[in-house]
């Protein structure tokens, strides 16, 4: 792991960081899911159709129950972004739901990422009540991050990446007033 020196600032996201948050999204994909997903996934992951994406769907026209973060370092890089927002699934208990959250490698272990997922929750809580549900795959190390943050494994459900079945699992927290101290860390 690569020692970082500079400071970790939480923002929320604008259209220009589209291009980045593009790049960081791509890149921990292929990290993150190398081994877990097939190989093909992974290598058709292109970051102009990710930044085309975030423009058209988040960025570009931020809506009032949706959050986009970004993490940046004091040279204005984006190092990962973390975005939630009304929970998809209303036949669980849960006001809020955090759709991504991805560091770049050399991010993790350091901070930014307690910092990034901790303020879109307390973002999103603000409109969406104080509980909060995020998904991934069984196979995703980020699962420990979950539970090391006090989230709870509280559903599975089957799923799909392109044409590969996968299994989710779900971690939630019924307070998230929990995680305000680590947004201050």
């Amino acid at each position: 792991m690569v020692e970082i020196t500079t400071e970790i600032s939480i923002r929320p996201a604008v259209a220009e960081d589209a291009a980045e948050i593009a790049l960081v999204h791509v890149e921990s994909w292929r990290s993150t899911y190398a081994g877990i997903l097939p190989e093909e996934i992974l290598l058709n992951l292109s970051s102009n159709q990710h930044e085309a994406r975030w423009w058209r769907s988040v960025l570009g026209r931020l809506r009032r129950n949706h959050f986009v973060y970004v993490a940046e370092t004091g040279e204005g890089e984006v190092a990962g972004f973390c975005s939630a927002g009304p929970s998809r699934h209303p036949s669980l208990p849960y006001g809020a739901e955090v759709y991504t959250i991805y560091l770049r490698d050399e991010f993790h272990g350091v901070g930014a990422g307690r910092q990034l997922f901790a303020s879109t929750v307390a973002a999103v809580g603000e409109v969406r009540g104080p509980s909060v549900i995020v998904w991934c795959l069984v196979g995703n190390p980020s699962r420990y991050f979950y539970e090391a943050m006090g989230g709870s494994l509280v559903a599975r459900r089957p799923s799909k990446v392109g044409t590969e079945n996968v299994e989710e699992v779900g971690y939630a927290w019924n307070d998230t007033a929990e995680l305000a101290v680590w947004g201050s860390s």
